[in-house]
């Protein structure tokens, strides 16, 4: 069981009222049956089920939903439509897309991130395939938890995920190191002091990064395009390599917009692909991204192996596969996102010499991968996402300070 369902699957906490879920879609069946699987979940409870975005729009103020799962496409108003309208009538709200993996629909999934929409799941194309879906209803349920129960926490007083841990130390047991306390609150709250949390980290390497490798999942996408902005024309004479959690066909639309928010060319990995200086790579959805060393150069390998943490593609491998070729010369990215993909990776860069940044809990969408990889102690940094672009440009030109 992965970390992201150890943690999401398993009930609302004892004693805290159940999240509240919308659901909007036209399909009368696929409707019902989201309802049933969401209402199925103690920790999660239906309050509005809708056909169209107009009379979804209508209800929020009364159902007051924490999240709204919003189809795309719907007669009368598109969940397009609807975004900006929800997210009007409630700032905080959380709101998944849910659209079938068509281009245009995947290009819509990434818009409307852009807009405030928290996230989105993949629908498979047919009812009798969304029916029979696993995978879609584990995500869906995971997704619904995981970002419903930030939201609510974001409410409330600032907390971080490891300040009960921290707390309970006695000195003699607490982390040995440089102590990073970078946690930056949302909409301006403090931190109280013993509420910040405290990690291990490990001194970059003295030698400059000759790759870039980042890990990334919910969230991520909004993240990557603002490292990748903030990075720029700093990359021009290395490689970047990204593993997001992504499904086919969003994985190319990815490869694009990070390549213009980077200015710099982008496309998905191709098995073969001889790794040049200042191109991003993503790898695509479904298959595996590692690289090999041939010669003198190092290319793409594309794997069809067995999900790795639940996740095809994954970061550990990537990771494992990246350290291998460039040793202390690693510079390892963990972004937002759920579970904890990345942390071996994590470890095996660090041991190879390499560095590490990873973000921090207060800026993420959710803090599993992000976490967990903070928690090995194998971090050179744990930032807040404005602060991670400006860093790997440092790194990049010699100067970690």
């Amino acid at each position: 069981m992965s970390f992201a369902q150890q943690n999401i699957t398993s009930g609302a906490n004892p004693g805290t009222d159940p999240i509240k879920v919308m659901v909007v879609d036209d399909a009368v069946v696929i409707r019902g049956l989201l309802t049933r699987w969401l209402d199925t979940d103690p920790g999660l409870k239906v309050v509005g089920s809708h056909r169209n975005g107009k009379l979804a729009v209508d209800d929020i103020e009364k159902s007051n939903p924490d999240v709204v799962v919003l189809d795309i496409e719907m007669p009368e108003m598109d969940g397009m439509t609807a975004l900006p309208l929800m997210l009007a009538k409630k700032r905080d709200l959380v709101v998944i897309m849910a659209s079938t993996l068509t281009r245009r629909n995947a290009e819509i999934s990434l818009k409307a991130l852009s807009l405030g929409a928290s996230d989105y799941v993949p629908k498979p194309e047919s009812t009798s395939e969304v029916t029979t879906s696993v995978d879609f209803r584990r995500e869906l349920i995971e997704k619904v938890k995981a970002l419903g129960a930030r939201a609510r926490r974001m409410r409330g007083p600032v907390r971080t995920m490891r300040a009960e841990t921290n707390a309970g130390r006695t000195a003699s047991q607490a982390p040995v190191g440089r102590l990073a306390t970078t946690a930056t609150p949302l909409r301006g709250a403090a931190v109280p002091a013993a509420a910040k949390p405290a990690f291990k980290l490990r001194p970059y390497s003295a030698i400059r990064p000759r790759i870039l490798a980042i890990g990334s999942s919910t969230g991520g996408p909004q993240a990557l395009q603002q490292v990748m902005k903030d990075v720029g024309t700093a990359m021009h004479d290395i490689p970047v390599v990204i593993t997001q959690h992504m499904p086919p066909t969003f994985t190319a639309i990815l490869a694009e917009h990070v390549g213009k928010a980077a200015l710099r060319p982008s496309k998905e990995g191709a098995d073969g692909d001889v790794l040049q200086p200042g191109h991003i790579y993503v790898a695509p959805g479904g298959k595996h991204m590692i690289l090999e060393k041939d010669g003198g150069a190092v290319k793409i390998r594309l794997t069809d192996d067995a999900p790795v943490n639940f996740c095809k593609p994954a970061v550990d491998p990537l990771f494992d596969s990246v350290a291998k070729i460039y040793g202390s010369a690693t510079l390892g990215l963990i972004l937002t996102g759920m579970g904890h993909d990345g942390a071996n990776g994590v470890k095996t860069i660090a041991a190879g010499g390499g560095s590490i940044v990873t973000q921090d809990e207060a800026s993420s969408v959710v803090w599993g991968m992000p976490g967990a990889a903070a928690n090995t102690g194998m971090c050179s940094d744990v930032l807040p996402l404005s602060e991670i672009g400006p860093k790997v440009v440092r790194v990049l030109k010699g100067n970690a300070r």
